[in-house]
């Protein structure tokens, strides 16, 4: 039993008597008997007060409050209510010698008169009256928290990720017909299914006001033609042989496109789906498909633009005119003379005289794996095996930006500049005129109206420069941090090489072998793999 303490009221004299804890129950607080006795409008001395109430750990003690006569007091309490108003504490005061004590029923009726409600705990209430343990603070109501629910979710039976990678043979060299890209399905396979949401349950407050849970989010299948969606329009199922993806939270499936060769016996080919070309692709001919492009034999001066990947088996020779745009992965065998540009990762076993863009990473390191000549560019890092050459081709390889954010970022640094330039032109003229105004001159309608315009042109050159700079700023947010990027050699890197790193760059100087180049300290470092 916790330790308390207990007014004394007799004919001419005050006094507060201090009772020791029994057993594991706590000392008195001094802070608990100064807060009642303020609360009750008594003095005491605070050093005496403090002595007491530590000698009161062991035994009983007295002390003398004044010589004025007071009337008993009762039993009481101090309530304390959580700032959500979902909780109410109590802690009980004793009555001093002759007061009266309350009862469980006065208690629960002086709640309700203070707003309390809902959420009363009489088994705590009657649990303290029935042993009286003061200065102890109870539960006495509790408000019911809302039960939150559930968001729907959509669950795929497909890989939706676009970041597999191919598979390796053993001798280093791309495994062209396991590329474990394309999402097969047949007739009949389930592809998603919807778990609808589950709503919650609202909950309320000490005063009985209604909490509501947070609003949960609804899903729908989005899908489009060879599929079907079950009754409940929860599952969706393949009603064709073919390849499935997810599009933009759609999920589509489309029966191949397939050829032996695109030259003048096919024409150009635009397509919805997946398009599959057994033999090669001629030169000044277009594969558009909106899914993936896969050549088993060569491309020549051609341009293939896919929505999904693009895979060619036996690789490119762009002749100067060949273009390979994909918004998922490239993979070729060899790439020369060809400007690539990829949402996703490229991979092939030997770029020459190419200018590649890559949104992840490019991987040049199989059995051949050179880059020589031309520029390749990489979100993500680059892996080769030969870097350069022995005669010297120019040969630059730039890591750490994503290649569009990076033109972006030029584009709006551009403007700024051309802005900026304008408003140097502009403001002279406007702070001249407010000069006049305040000298008190007076304009002619013209002057007047051509002081408007330069004040319009300033104000929309102002705000335009200040959304391009927060737009750089989210650009350059979402560029992926150098740390990351690397260039790794497995072979040799030949000197007259350039590496870009981020915003800075370094020719090589001397042919070297096994190593890495990173950013360290605000330049491209040389270090081994």
């Amino acid at each position: 039993m916790n330790g308390y303490f207990r007014l004394v009221n007799r004919e001419g004299a005050s006094s507060l008597k201090l009772f020791p804890p029994k057993g594991d129950g706590k000392p008195i607080d001094v802070s608990d008997v100064v807060e009642y006795l303020t609360m009750k409008d008594y003095t005491c001395d605070l050093p005496t007060l403090k002595r007491a109430v530590q000698s009161a750990e062991k035994e009983q003690q007295e002390i003398s409050l004044g010589n004025e006569t007071r009337l008993p007091e009762r039993e009481c309490y101090k309530l304390r209510i959580g700032p959500d108003r979902m909780q109410a504490f109590a802690k009980f005061y004793a009555a001093s010698e002759g007061g009266e004590n309350m009862t469980a029923d006065e208690m629960i009726k002086d709640l309700a008169l203070q707003g309390i409600k809902c959420g009363i705990r009489k088994e705590n209430i009657e649990g303290f009256f029935a042993k009286r343990d003061y200065l102890e603070e109870i539960l006495v109501a509790e408000g019911r928290e809302p039960v939150q629910g559930k968001n729907a979710f959509i669950e795929y039976k497909f890989n939706t990720d676009k970041k597999v990678k191919p598979t390796l043979k053993e001798d280093g060299s791309v495994d062209f017909f396991h590329l474990n890209i394309l999402n097969h399905c047949n007739k009949g396979d389930v592809l998603a299914v919807l778990h609808p949401e589950v709503p919650g349950e609202p909950g309320e407050d000490l005063a009985g006001n209604r909490i509501l849970p947070a609003e949960v989010r609804k899903e729908t299948l989005k899908f489009g033609r060879n599929i079907e969606i079950s009754e409940d329009r929860t599952t969706l199922t393949a009603q064709v042989d073919g390849h499935v993806e997810l599009v933009e939270g759609s999920v589509f499936v489309s029966d191949e496109l397939v050829v032996e060769n695109v030259d003048n016996s096919t024409g150009n080919i635009d397509y919805e789906g997946n398009v599959q070309i057994n033999g090669n692709v001629a030169t000044n001919f277009q594969v558009k498909a909106n899914g993936d492009i896969v050549v088993k034999g060569v491309v020549e001066g051609a341009q293939l633009i896919a929505g999904g990947n693009i895979i060619i088996a036996r690789g490119m020779n762009g002749m100067g005119r060949g273009v390979l745009k994909a918004d998922g992965n490239i993979v070729a065998k060899f790439l020369e003379n060809v400007t690539a540009e990829a949402e996703g990762y490229v991979a092939s076993e030997s770029i020459l005289h190419s200018r590649v863009t890559a949104g992840g990473e490019v991987n040049v390191d199989g059995r051949r794996g050179f880059i020589t000549g031309g520029k390749v560019s990489a979100a993500g890092s680059i892996h080769v095996k030969t870097l350069g050459s022995q005669m010297g081709a120019d040969t630059i390889v730039e890591v750490g930006t994503d290649p569009k954010l990076k033109e972006r970022i030029n584009q709006l640094q551009k403007q700024i500049g051309e802005d900026t330039k304008l408003l140097q032109t502009v403001q002279p003229t406007l702070i001249s005129a407010k000069q006049k105004l305040a000298k008190g001159a007076r304009l002619s309608p013209e002057q007047i109206q051509q002081i408007q315009s330069m004040a319009a042109l300033n104000k929309e050159k102002t705000e335009a420069i200040a959304a391009a700079n927060k737009e750089i700023e989210q650009l350059q947010k979402q560029t992926v941090s150098s740390s990351e990027t690397m260039i790794c050699v497995k072979g040799e890197v030949y000197p007259g090489t350039r590496i870009c790193i981020g915003d800075v760059s370094m020719v090589v100087q001397k042919t070297t072998h096994y190593c890495r180049f990173i950013r360290e300290r605000g330049d491209v470092k040389m270090a081994p793999l």
